[in-house]
């Protein structure tokens, strides 16, 4: 079997706030080890330790990137173990199934020198006020953002044929699954396939799909029923009992911006900015809803509107990022606090031990 290497998001700087799907991303799974009692600086080497270590062991390996701080990790799940290894840091926020029986809390304070911390008690709990203000400040305007992108919807919405848009998705369902139906239940299982993160949208299409024997790019424009389409495909899979991924949209949780039926090796996504792709394999197909659904003189006829909502739109945009970045910096500050006065041998113990009762599960 080929190694199975994936890279998502399960948590957002989202328009509705710091959302997460880690109930969705860990269903099924048997052991949870949360690391926590210090920051993401400390824990995300140590995730990175074990999941590099571990791969050696096991064909699939999936890693949680922090939407946070740009190449660290939130996380590492194995799924032929059905073990996952989760920081536990804030704004992480837990819903336990059984604590000590699915969720082991790791708690990580025992290799701080915490008598040298407490001298930098003033300077931590500021950087953290500061790092909570930022982060509300870019929430806000990312809600702004969304709230303007609103409006660019609303003349393609206006002037869409929605028995056009509904034949596509008939099309579409019709492609993926002609007349099958599976005798099982459907397993659905939600996360986001990129972020908004302090360097700016960040995703992880091309590295998801490029296995896959089949993928469809939906090119478009806001309101042209993208999202809709792929929501109704969901269902469709569901009630026909074929396994789902879905992907939602890093700016608005509500909405999707890509499908995966691995069980059909095929994925659909939403292929605009800030997720702009094009096809490179001779399978790759392209489904312009513009084309199909929308009154072709639309952007002709709104030209000056769009492009005065388009660039609001982006000054936000901008802020939010501008606003991730700032908190990032003083993350910066935290975690290097706790990475200089935590007990690297320590450290190792912790990851040797989680690792030592892995590898008796392979």
């Amino acid at each position: 079997m080929a190694k199975k290497v994936r890279h998502i998001y399960a948590a957002g700087n989202t328009a509705r706030g710091y959302k997460t799907f880690y109930d969705s991303v860990l269903q099924g799974m048997e052991r949870v080890y949360i690391l926590s009692g210090v920051v993401e600086g400390v824990t995300s080497p140590l995730i990175e330790t074990i999941g590099k270590e571990m791969s050696r062991k096991t064909d699939q390996v999936e890693w949680i990137h922090s939407p946070f701080v740009n190449g660290q990790y939130d996380g590492v799940v194995f799924h032929e173990w059905r073990v996952a290894i989760m920081d536990g840091s804030y704004p992480r926020i837990w819903r336990p199934a059984a604590p000590g029986v699915t969720e082991i809390h790791v708690n990580l304070q025992s290799a701080l020198d915490t008598d040298q911390l407490a001298l930098y008690k003033r300077h931590i709990a500021a950087w953290y006020e500061e790092i909570f203000q930022k982060s509300e400040e870019a929430y806000q305007a990312f809600g702004e953002a969304l709230r303007i992108h609103d409006e660019w919807e609303a003349p393609y919405i206006e002037n869409l044929n929605r028995e056009a848009a509904n034949l596509v998705t008939q099309e579409v369902v019709e492609l993926f699954f002609g007349e099958e139906k599976q005798n099982k239940r459907a397993q659905v299982r939600r996360m986001y396939l990129g972020a908004a993160t302090p360097n700016g949208p960040v995703d992880h299409i091309m590295k998801l799909t490029d296995s896959l024997q089949k993928r469809y790019f939906i090119k478009g424009r806001p309101g042209s029923g993208k999202s809709t389409m792929l929501k109704k495909l969901v269902t469709e899979a569901e009630n026909r009992g074929f396994d789902v991924e879905v992907y939602h949209c890093g700016l608005d949780p509500h909405s999707l911006d890509m499908v995966i039926v691995p069980e059909k090796s095929v994925a659909i996504f939403d292929s605009t900015a800030p997720h702009e792709y094009f096809p490179s394999k001779e399978t790759d197909e392209v489904i312009d809803m513009y084309a199909r659904a929308i009154d072709p003189d639309t952007d002709e006829l709104y030209h000056d509107e769009l492009a005065e909502i388009k660039s609001r739109y982006t000054q936000k945009i901008k802020e939010a990022t501008a606003s991730l970045l700032a908190a990032k910096e003083l993350r910066d500050q935290l975690n290097n606090v706790y990475a200089e006065l935590a007990d690297e041998s320590r450290l190792k113990a912790v990851a040797q031990a989680i690792m030592s009762r892995l590898s008796r599960m392979g």
